[in-house]
């Protein structure tokens, strides 16, 4: 493989794989099965606070 084959690859192939790639995380992340721990981890940069500020 060169520069050139590799190149090529990219240019027809690069942006429907990285677009595939990219929905089936966005996809992943919107499961319901996720929804817990998603909260868990939006949530969590507040356990720690103390209250007096």
């Amino acid at each position: 493989m060169n520069y050139h084959l590799l190149r090529e690859f990219a240019d027809s192939w690069g942006l429907v794989i990285m677009t595939v790639l990219f929905l089936s995380l966005i996809g992943w992340a919107f499961l319901p099965r996720n929804r817990e721990a998603n909260r868990r981890a939006a949530n969590s940069i507040f356990e720690d606070e103390n209250d007096n500020g």
